[in-house]
C-alpha cells in the first residue's frame, strides 16, 4: 500500500525507516535527520530484506518526483508493505526548519 504525507506536517515515529532515493551527492548535501541513502537506481527486491515486513517505509527524495516512482517499484517487488512517499521531499523539510545532516 502506497500512501502520502507531507513532510512538513509530518511527525517522524521512532525508528522511523527512512529512505532518501536520490543520488549519493544530493543525499550528501543534505539530507532529513534519520534517512538512509537508498538510490532510486539500485532499489531492488533485495533492499526490502534489509526491513522487517512489519514497519512502514518512509520516502523521500529531493522535491518529489523520484519518491513516488521509488514506493511504485518498490510495492512491485512487495505489495504487501506500506510505503510512505513523504511530499515535498528534502527542500520542503528545509524550507520548514527541519533538521537537515550534510555528508554520507
Amino acid at each position: 500500500m502506497i500512501r502520502k504525507q507531507e513532510i512538513t506536517t509530518f511527525e517522524f515515529p521512532e525508528n522511523a525507516i527512512i529512505w532518501d532515493v536520490r543520488d549519493s551527492s544530493a543525499y550528501a548535501e543534505a539530507h532529513v535527520k534519520g534517512a538512509v541513502n537508498q538510490p532510486i537506481s539500485g532499489l531492488s527486491a533485495d533492499s526490502l530484506t534489509q526491513v522487517s515486513t512489519d514497519q512502514p517505509i518512509y520516502i523521500l527524495c529531493g522535491g518529489g518526483s523520484k519518491a513516488p516512482r521509488a514506493a511504485e517499484l518498490l510495492e512491485g517487488y512487495d505489495s504487501s508493505r506500506e510505503y510512505v512517499i513523504l511530499m515535498g521531499g528534502t527542500r520542503a523539510a528545509r524550507d520548514a526548519g527541519l533538521a537537515l545532516e550534510q555528508g554520507a
